[in-house]
């Protein structure tokens, strides 16, 4: 018989393993544990704990990087880019309009100058809703709305028609035409 290093429970000389720890005892000599023999269970839980750490750091940086939240910019840098979308979008409307003598059905009708506006805004996670307004008699579309909703609280929503004034508010609503015009520098 002799006394495990780990538990200090008395052993039989013919065991291998601790019954009461599962201490490795093979290494040992004149009854004591080698030094550097480490038990079974204790190294496959630090394993663990050591393998779901890196996992989680993995996971994290996997999430920073692939959540978009990060790359939107302040509130003032968001609702800039959005105005710039909706300036130039008016733009591309304008010169359709004085051209065509209607407005088009869709954004997509204007090409790339709209769908480049509109991700500049989407990239300041706003949402643009373009509606054309009835047709005359004559089948030509002569009114517009342009609405862009923030997916942030807090932010300003905008409007714009085709008298080309945008308006905005803080509210937690799409702005309408009954709201004031934007000033310049919110």
């Amino acid at each position: 018989m002799y006394t495990c290093q780990e538990c200090e429970q008395q052993i039989n000389t013919a065991n291998d393993v601790c019954p009461y720890c599962g201490a490795d005892q093979r290494g040992s000599s004149s009854g004591s544990v080698d030094e550097f023999a480490a038990p079974a269970k204790k190294s496959g839980a630090k394993r663990i704990i050591i393998t779901c750490g890196i996992l989680l750091v993995i996971l994290a940086a996997v999430g920073w990087f692939a959540v978009p939240w990060h790359m939107g910019g302040s509130k003032t840098e968001s609702e800039a880019r959005t105005r710039d979308a909706i300036a130039a979008i008016q733009e591309t409307l304008a010169a359709y309009q004085s051209s065509e003598a209607t407005f088009p059905a869709s954004l997509e009708s204007l090409g790339d100058t709209a769908r480049i506006a509109a991700q500049k805004a989407q990239l300041g996670h706003y949402t643009l809703q373009y509606t054309p307004g009835k047709p005359d008699e004559d089948g030509r579309v002569k009114s517009y709305t342009l609405i862009a909703r923030p997916g942030n609280f807090g932010f300003l929503s905008f409007y714009s028609d085709e008298t080309g004034v945008l308006r905005a508010t803080v509210e937690d609503r799409a702005a309408t035409v009954q709201d004031p015009p934007a000033r310049p520098n919110l």
